[in-house]
């Protein structure tokens, strides 16, 4: 089996140049090294997965000191499964490094992105605001009408309000790996990546590439 990714962090960003010498934004990703800690098959599971773990911890409770066991009793902070396609085949406690990524490869990235707490509607859903004349000093922000009062006499579901904005699972698609540092255990993806810097990121391999 063929693992199609891994978990990294997100370290900040740079300016790369790419093959054909031009100038690239990039955000620079520390990907693993992850350790097999459980291998999911067709036979026992019904599909086939394998499971990683990223970054050490001091203590386990006795529940995840028993799961990591078979992978030789390593601390790990964070787990996740990605699917595995036919090839090469993980046994537990192996070592998955940044070798996996090529430069030219086209990959997708999830993480969490920047809270932002409690924001209006003209930031949150980049609403126009109220007049700016006429005496109306204090409805620039304004959110305005909501509804009607009499039919459909409520608040429909679902209406863009003031609210939570942020901190929520996002992914970015079809980012290209302009550069990879062995040394370092790092990697160039062009473009953006959600979340803070430091935050935790999982890269895999572009499920529908973009032509």
């Amino acid at each position: 089996m063929s693992i199609e990714g891994l978990l990294g962090r997100k370290l900040g960003t740079t300016q790369v140049f790419d093959a054909k010498g031009r100038l690239r934004g990039a955000t620079v990703v520390a990907v693993g090294p992850c350790v097999v800690t459980e291998v999911r098959t067709e036979e026992k599971n019904g599909y086939r997965a394998v499971q990683i773990g990223f970054e050490t911890v001091k203590r386990l409770n006795k529940p995840e000191s028993g799961h990591l066991r078979a992978a030789g009793n390593v601390k790990l902070r964070h787990l996740a499964e990605f699917p595995a396609a036919p090839g090469d085949s993980y046994a537990p406690g192996d070592t998955i490094g940044i070798d996996l990524f090529e430069v030219g490869q086209i990959v997708d990235v999830t993480a969490n992105s920047k809270g932002r707490g409690f924001q209006g509607g003209v930031r949150r859903h980049h609403f126009a605001g109220g007049p700016k004349t006429h005496g109306q000093s204090d409805r620039h922000r304004a959110p305005g009408s909501i509804g009607s009062g009499t039919t459909p006499g409520r608040v429909y579901k679902g209406t863009r309000m003031a609210g939570h904005m942020g901190a929520e699972r996002v992914t970015v698609r079809n980012l290209e790996v302009l550069s990879r540092n062995d040394d370092r255990g790092v990697i160039f993806v062009a473009g953006s990546v959600p979340g803070p810097t430091g935050g935790l990121v999982r890269v895999r391999a572009a499920k529908r590439v973009a032509k």
